[in-house]
């Protein structure tokens, strides 16, 4: 494999695992990220972020001396034959992809830039923004390609070495060729095609899962009506293989920091290009009603009443982050539940194995505690918000001890029902019928 000289512009998820993974590739890899304290940090080998095995990989490309870290991109880029922007692009106030940190680097690289060299968009940005690059670059002797990521956060190191496809987009042949030879050695059809199916190609994605999560929680509530068991009807269904298994899990609705902004920057483009897309339009209806289903489902099993207040009832919380596996709580369907409980007055007092300080704005009112045992103290119902598979081994009869009232809702269906039941629990999980005490209720209770 040829060894290229790589600079990679921003240290988040994206950017540091590619930058850690193209160095144990064997590129000489330099990362920039413009927050000095970062960067010095991530010199001494801190990883801020939990993913496993990337703590690992930074360490060994120090090491080697094939991964090094600096705060100025000007500086990153002077030498380098392929620069990776993995930048921020939330979503803006209208839905649409906030490119200002793009457009912010490519103004402080763009004369420092060396001739030949390949700028790769890797940040899920909307389609034309490798055109709109070129422009701002305003340089001809620069190619620009897109190579979307395909990192789920807990497993992006995996994710990126075992890759399902490489997806390159460029309208010359010669630049694609270089960026799908970085990748040389890793077991996955190389995609090429022009830079806007491949812009479009990641969204597409993202949003065809989220619409799969929306549909799944819909099926949930309809096998609740009509006293079937969701995960009777998911199992048969994943067996299809047009259909698979994966995202066939009911959930308190989908989050953190892709599907959201990814699902409206699509619905925004297709608004700006004429095309009215109702099926995306309803996914994100039937995300927003599963957050409400969800505080429905813990108020019913709370109060027995649908119309029953939550005005301070103490509510502990199991699981904060989107999903197991890491410590990100942006966009966390959590987060958003907790916020609509909190709104309903009831106390609620938390924990999440990842989480343990109340610096993020969505844990505004939470009690966060180290320890689950804490969170269930006094509490008239647990909910399980996270699948972290410690939940899974809980000793519930001590739980029984500690709380207020045997009640679990179980926002994940990460439970085997049988266990909290047998401790004296009502359990209520998503898609089938309640369980109190090992006895099936009537499945109309909650119709």
């Amino acid at each position: 494999m040829l060894t290229r000289s790589v600079a990679v512009i921003g240290t988040g998820y994206v950017g540091l695992t590619t930058g850690a993974c193209l160095a144990s590739l064997g590129h000489q890899v330099i990362c920039a990220d413009r927050d000095q304290a970062k960067v010095n940090r991530l010199r001494r080998g801190e990883v801020p972020i939990r993913e496993p095995r990337l703590p690992e990989l930074v360490a060994e490309g120090l090491a080697t001396g094939r991964l090094w870290f600096v705060n100025d991109a000007a500086e990153a880029v002077r030498r380098a034959e392929v620069v990776y922007l993995c930048l921020p692009t939330p979503m803006g106030p209208d839905g649409a992809a906030d490119l200002s940190e793009l457009e912010d680097v490519l103004a402080r690289v763009r004369d420092v830039l060396p001739p030949g060299c390949v700028v790769v968009n890797k940040s899920t940005v909307p389609v034309g923004t490798a055109s709109r690059t070129r422009r701002l670059l305003g340089r001809d002797d620069l190619a620009v390609v897109s190579n979307p990521e395909f990192l789920r956060e807990g497993s992006a190191v995996r994710d990126f070495l075992n890759p399902d496809r490489i997806v390159v987009g460029s309208d010359r042949p010669d630049s694609a060729d270089r960026v799908v030879g970085l990748y040389a050695g890793l077991p996955a059809p190389a995609v090429l095609t022009d830079v806007a199916s491949a812009e479009l190609m990641k969204y597409a994605a993202n949003c065809f899962l989220a619409m799969k999560v929306s549909y799944v929680n819909a099926i949930a509530e309809l096998c609740e009506r009509l006293g079937a068991d969701v995960r009777d009807v998911t199992e048969g269904m994943g067996h299809d293989p047009r259909i698979g298994r994966s995202f066939l899990s009911p959930g308190p609705g989908w989050g953190g920091s892709c599907l959201p902004k990814d699902v409206h920057a699509l619905l925004r483009a297709s608004d700006e290009a004429d095309f009215e897309f109702p099926l995306l339009r309803a996914t994100i209806d039937t995300n927003a009603h599963q957050f409400q289903r969800i505080v429905g489902k813990i108020r019913l099993a709370a109060t027995g009443d649908r119309q029953g207040s939550l005005r301070k009832l103490r509510v502990g919380l199991l699981g904060l982050t989107f999903k197991a596996g890491t410590d990100d709580l942006r966009d966390s369907p959590a987060l958003v539940v907790a916020a609509l409980l909190r709104q309903a007055g009831a106390d609620l007092q938390g924990y999440d194995p990842a989480v343990t300080a109340p610096d993020h704005p969505g844990l505004s009112g939470i009690a966060l505690v180290d320890d689950p045992l804490l969170a269930a103290k006094d509490a008239d119902v647990l909910v399980v918000l996270t699948e972290w598979p410690e939940f899974r081994a809980l000793d519930w009869t001590r739980l029984a001890e500690v709380v207020a009232n045997r009640v679990v809702v179980d926002a994940r269906n990460l439970l085997d029902p049988g266990v909290p039941a047998r401790a004296g629990f009502s359990y209520h999980g998503l898609g089938s019928a309640p369980i109190t005490a090992g006895r099936v209720q009537s499945p109309s209770a909650e119709a």
